[in-house]
């Protein structure tokens, strides 16, 4: 399951990404990592930001981006 696909208030655990090393370097610096555990706290109207909420900090995410994160249930 992809990472915009995810309701909101549920807790998952980032499995990989897919993306070039802007990518990678942009999620790292963000702190999600595979084994982080996230959840989806807003998903913005009309194409907006994904509100994700990882370790307490709240990290706004492009769809774009949120699209390319896998994620698992837990």
């Amino acid at each position: 399951m992809k990472l915009l696909d995810t309701p909101k208030k549920k807790l998952v655990r980032i499995i990989t990404y897919t993306g070039g090393k802007g990518v990678d370097f942009k999620l790292r610096q963000l702190g999600l990592t595979p084994g982080r555990e996230v959840q989806v706290l807003r998903l913005a109207p009309l194409g907006g930001p994904v509100m994700v909420d990882v370790d307490g900090r709240s990290v706004a995410l492009g769809r774009g981006i949120a699209a390319r994160i896998q994620v698992e249930a837990i």
